[in-house]
């Protein structure tokens, strides 16, 4: 089996960080989406994938210079315009020679522990021409809804509905299994949308199925969503996902080599390699990346901090993203907000709710 993965968006509601960063390499308890999704695809038996890349192609390339990971061969189509969902599938199905084989293909912002094989099994009984995994979530009304008969064929997609609209809480999960057919009746040219145009064409035509998964599924496109991603690893809700080159010291505590806890630790915590918290400094419920130094004084809760960053002393950094290189001053605060690469939070300062540009 062959998979295709989207990674080729902007991650708008990540930035500053993605400015410079695309979404899918930012990293999750030690690995970027992209491999941990990569490592899910091959644990249920896809040997080649395909990044689908627009947005900030060259740090994948540059990431995975082997061009395998966790036993998955990939493959890369760079679109050289934005082509939508269905558009870049259409081209990058193309570009891999996989137009005349069924495919998987997975939103490169999602993490999940859906049972794949199940999936296509559904996929098969059913005779589809196209099935897609779906999810309950509190909240559906920023994503597209599904309404399914008792079999599975989808009655209705209902993209991004009104608040109080949606005709039930399970959502597009972001994976599916597509038939050459399915493939065929994507437009040639241009951009186009799987869920607001291909997704209604196999509606209408019957050939629509949707299977219903309880499975961990999370959506890291927003702040909050990718700092609790990071702690769903780190306290074992994910059993097959492991925090890489670390020691767990208790459950929920991870150092990796180097790393040095001279502060406090409480709840769930990865110290990245060489990552230093000093003495009177307190870090809960945070990851913390490698090199990335906590000055005495400081404290950083629910959090993410990414590598050779820097916490000085008396700093608070709460409900925060913090950059690559970023230095957050003496006694500044940042609350709610995210430090793009290399920025500075001079000393002192207060930074609450939207991120700095």
């Amino acid at each position: 089996m062959r998979a295709l993965v989207l990674v080729g968006g902007q991650g708008t509601r990540l930035r500053p960080l993605t400015y410079d960063i695309p979404k899918p390499m930012l990293p999750v308890a030690g690995r970027p989406i992209i491999a941990r999704i990569l490592e899910w695809l091959g644990r249920h038996g896809v040997c080649e994938a395909t990044l689908s890349l627009g947005y900030l192609p060259q740090p994948f390339l540059d990431t995975f210079p082997s061009g395998e990971v966790a036993g998955v061969r990939l493959r890369y189509a760079v679109e050289s315009e934005p082509l939508d969902t269905a558009g870049a599938i259409r081209y990058a199905a193309a570009q891999s020679a996989m137009s005349d084989e069924r495919i998987v293909v997975v939103n490169g912002d999602i993490l999940t522990d859906l049972d794949l094989g199940a999936l296509i099994a559904f996929h098969e009984a059913r005779g589809a021409c196209a099935s897609i995994a779906l999810t309950p979530v509190e909240d559906p009304s920023a994503y597209g809804v599904v309404d399914k008969a008792a079999d599975g064929e989808v009655l209705a997609f209902i993209e991004k509905p009104a608040p109080g609209a949606e005709p039930t809480n399970l959502i597009n999960a972001g994976t599916y299994v597509l038939e050459p057919e399915a493939l065929a009746m994507i437009a040639p040219e241009g951009r186009v949308s799987i869920e607001r145009e291909t997704f209604p064409q196999l509606v209408a035509a019957g050939r629509l199925y949707a299977m219903e998964s309880d499975a961990y599924w999370i959506d890291t496109g927003t702040p909050e969503r990718y700092r609790q991603a990071q702690l769903d690893v780190l306290r074992g809700l994910r059993p097959d996902v492991v925090v890489p080159d670390a020691t767990e010291l208790r459950p929920g505590l991870f150092l990796g080599e180097g790393a040095q806890l001279l502060g406090e630790a409480a709840g769930e915590v990865l110290l990245g390699a060489g990552a230093l918290v000093e003495k009177g400094a307190s870090v809960t419920d945070s990851t913390i990346g490698e090199r990335v130094v906590v000055a005495s004084g400081a404290t950083v809760r629910d959090a993410v901090v990414l590598a050779d960053a820097e916490i000085a002393k008396g700093a608070v950094v709460e409900a925060a993203v913090i950059g690559p290189g970023a230095l957050v001053g003496a006694g500044a605060l940042v609350s709610g907000a995210i430090i793009g690469h290399g920025a500075t939070v001079e000393p002192g300062a207060e930074l609450r709710g939207d991120p700095p540009s």
